[in-house]
């Protein structure tokens, strides 16, 4: 279901990537528990980061910082919680599985990509990209990858890239019942933090469908 190319393997030795499959769940457009525990979650992530110094010195942060700089890019996680812990900003509504995924990126910091799998053909395969490789984004807009980035591809092609994101063709959307989560980790990241944000990934969509089964919880790499 999921391979690790040789490629990958050699060129990141320490990263790590988690794969989280849910299937039998649910993708409501919205939760009232899940937006109780939201506002929660945007109080306490104003209260932790109110002192700036805490965003900067932050080891989480700092790992994707040096895979994202090394591409001449800003790790746009951190972007999107300065927004909320600077401006005020709440977390940006979405369908309930996509609130999940982004709540638990917020809380940790952890790039996750979601998929609906029934529109994933199998098996899924991580690797680094050449440069020559492309696909439609989520926004619709063709995008081709940056040499040596790391990518994820099913047999039909790209799915997501650490640099640009999630594709356009598996996208969660109201109708996704099987959903597919997988976070990248570039080094110094630890596998107890992957384990950690898959956890509550599981959880948070736990509060709006709790007969949803867990299919594939797995950490790929080694730390």
């Amino acid at each position: 279901m999921f391979f690790v190319s040789p490629t990958w393997q050699e060129a990141y030795p320490t990263a790590q990537v988690g794969v989280l499959i849910l299937r039998d769940s649910l993708n409501p457009s919205s939760s009232t528990a899940l937006d109780e525990k939201k506002h929660i979650l945007e109080l306490r992530l104003r209260e932790m980061y109110a002192d700036a110094e805490a965003l900067q010195t932050s080891p989480i942060l700092k790992s994707y910082n040096t895979y994202y700089h090394s591409f001449k890019k800003t790790y746009h996680l951190r972007l999107q919680l300065e927004s909320i812990v600077n401006k005020g900003k709440p977390i940006a509504p979405a369908t309930a599985m996509v609130e999940s995924m982004f709540m638990a990126e917020m809380d940790n910091l952890l790039l996750t990509a979601g998929h609906d799998l029934d529109a994933i053909d199998l098996p899924l395969t991580l690797d680094v990209a050449t440069g020559t490789e492309g696909y439609t984004l989520l926004r619709g807009e063709p995008q081709q990858l940056k040499a040596g980035d790391m990518y994820i591809r099913d047999s039909r092609g790209v799915i997501s890239s650490i640099i640009y994101g999630p594709d356009q063709r598996t996208q969660i959307n109201a109708g996704t019942v099987s959903v597919i989560f997988t976070v990248y980790a570039p080094q110094g990241i630890t596998g107890d933090l992957i384990t950690k944000h898959m956890t509550d990934i599981q959880t948070n969509i736990m509060l709006f469908a709790p007969h949803t089964r867990t299919d594939l919880f797995e950490i790929y790499g080694r730390a």
